[in-house]
């Protein structure tokens, strides 16, 4: 399978006092604002780190779904939170916290599918950024 999808930036002004929008071929970000304000402080609007972490989060989830799946499992519940850290004009790291619920699968099952998952999504084989995991499994 293959295909293409695209996004655009609009920027308008300096980087600090300037401000955009962000546009997705799908228009759910339908000239988005984002700023520096937004970026680097608490204004309104996305940014790109918060991005990263959606579609990080996003496509590992979806991942493991599709790896239980292969396993012989359907997950109840699997949600996860990516948290990038930006340090001195780069993103180092990215730890990834997964909450999930399956039935009948033993931890250490859990644990080696969502690590295989970390691995193949193909957001995580994209980042140059370190990436950790935590896993918790409600039983």
């Amino acid at each position: 399978m293959k295909f293409t999808r695209n996004a655009n930036a609009n920027w308008k002004g300096s980087g600090k006092e300037g401000k955009g929008t962000l546009t997705t071929q799908s228009t759910i970000l339908n000239g988005t604002q984002y700023s520096y304000k937004s970026r680097f402080e608490n204004g309104i609007g996305t940014n790109p780190e918060e991005l990263i972490a959606a579609a990080l989060s996003g496509c590992f989830t979806m991942q493991l779904s599709f790896l239980l799946g292969e396993a012989g499992f359907t997950p109840d519940k699997l949600e996860t939170e990516a948290k990038v850290t930006f340090e001195d004009g780069a993103i180092p790291a990215i730890h990834l916290e997964l909450n999930g619920k399956v039935e009948e699968i033993k931890k250490e099952k859990f644990q080696e599918v969502a690590q295989k998952a970390k691995e193949t999504c193909p957001i995580s084989k994209l980042l140059n950024a370190t990436i950790t995991l935590t896993v918790n499994l409600d039983t």
